[in-house]
């Protein structure tokens, strides 16, 4: 085993390796609650949700720490499931089990890609501004997420929105969850969502906000989910869900991308500036994305959270292949779900939303050509309440200020493709 990870030649050991795989595994460890959480507004099955969260997230990763060997862990990605929920199924009218079979196809073309080696093709096209502008968009929106869902914001006829009703408990526990949270984080505890969690819990266990029933029980079936992504994938053959399809490639795309050359890049694993076993990675990755969408769970991704086992010392594949090993272990604790309540989940999506808009520092702001899709980019996704008609907008308006701005070289021909299919899905749908 030692020898099949190097462990020598990268300086770590099993003692280091597990203790870097349970610090991952604790920093990301709110996932298996948050995606449940969120993919039960769509009508899903939240017991059989935790149950194909956990299994795409062990099998994703497992398949990281074994083909890329890599200490990089994967699960159900924040953003895309906001995307799946309230953009997709609520916001679209589409139902869950098509927008199933929607991921599956992204993740099909994404090993596509890999295997072909078109990835770096398609990743080049896309102005790097705009990558940011996609992800602090997201950011946004997932933040606006948790504050509706904590009641912290709430609709107002007169002004849109406006504040909630402070004295409602269970505003307040989320509110108290928010300011914990980032207590332990701004302390710079690794898996400080994750605590902050459990401390929130625990203070509406005591004041009565919640029910507890158990710690530990059997596993929910996957029977409400599995195999619907399968069973319904000739209804994704539309333009609607074409655009469905390539806005969950694309976030999943770049999302991917980022995260493996940031974790790699802390663990010193990057060698000319180059990512080696990059394919496999990535072949890791969106294979993961076929086998959560054949469970029930949307896209899987790289955890940008893995770098807190990095930081303290992860650098070989077994730290992945630990992580994995907790995430089935998480199986047996689904009666935990009946007391993360929303007020509990809220702040982990506000916190995650901060944590995603530090993209916008990236962008040139000064570059008025740049500057706007970035922005529009941005601030349609959490007014329109959807990922795709902020994506769409921003890359819509790039080709058109590059164009008037005489920079009509620097556009690559798939952004006038993508341009087409937009305008397209305005007009049509």
């Amino acid at each position: 085993m030692k020898k099949f990870f190097q462990f020598e030649q990268l300086g770590t050991n099993l003692r280091t390796e597990f203790t870097a795989g349970l610090t991952t595994f604790l920093a990301m460890a709110y996932i298996l609650f948050v995606n449940p959480d969120i993919l039960k507004e769509t009508g899903m099955d939240q017991g059989a949700v935790f149950t194909a969260t956990a299994i795409a997230a062990a099998v994703g990763t497992l398949l990281m720490g074994l083909i890329a060997k890599y200490p990089i862990a994967l699960a159900p990605g924040m953003g895309l499931n906001a995307f799946f929920a309230f953009s997709v199924v609520i916001g679209m009218g589409i139902p869950w089990e098509t927008a199933l079979a929607g991921v599956l196809a992204s993740g099909l073309i994404f090993i596509v890609l890999t295997l072909t080696g078109l990835r770096e093709k398609v990743i080049n096209a896309i102005p790097a501004e705009l990558k940011k502008a996609v992800g602090a968009g997201i950011g946004l929106f997932i933040a606006f997420v948790g504050l509706q869902n904590a009641e912290i914001i709430v609709g107002d006829p007169d002004t849109l929105l406006g504040l909630g009703d402070f004295t409602n408990p269970m505003v307040l526990l989320a509110i108290f969850g928010l300011v914990v949270t980032v207590i332990l984080l701004a302390l710079k505890l690794k898996a400080g969502i994750f605590y902050g969690m459990i401390i929130t819990t625990i203070v509406g266990l005591i004041f009565g906000l919640s029910e507890f029933n158990g710690i530990v029980g059997s596993v929910p079936s996957l029977e409400p989910t599995f195999g619907q992504a399968f069973a319904h994938f000739g209804d994704i053959f539309t333009i609607q869900m074409l655009v469905v399809i390539l806005t969950f490639l694309f976030v999943d795309f770049f999302d991917t991308a980022g995260t493996l050359v940031a974790v790699s890049t802390q663990a010193g694993l990057m060698k000319d500036n180059k990512l080696p076993r990059a394919g496999k990675a990535l072949f890791a990755d969106s294979a993961a994305t076929v086998v959560g969408a054949a469970v029930g769970t949307s896209t899987t991704t790289s955890f940008v959270e893995s770098s807190s086992g990095v930081g303290v010392g992860g650098r070989s594949g077994f730290t992945s292949v630990v992580t994995a090993g907790f995430f089935l272990l998480a199986l047996f604790f689904s009666p935990l779900l009946s007391i993360v309540t929303s007020a509990v989940t809220a702040p982990a999506l506000i916190i995650v939303g901060v944590l995603m808009a530090t993209a916008l520092k990236d962008i040139d702001w000064n570059n008025f050509a740049i500057a706007v899709p970035a922005f529009l980019t941005v601030i349609m996704m959490p007014l329109t309440y959807s990922i795709a008609t902020g994506i769409a907008i921003g890359f819509i308006f790039y080709p058109i200020t590059m164009l008037v701005s005489g920079k009509a070289k620097q556009i690559h021909p798939v952004m006038y493709v993508l341009f087409v299919i937009f305008v397209a899905y305005f007009i049509f749908l």
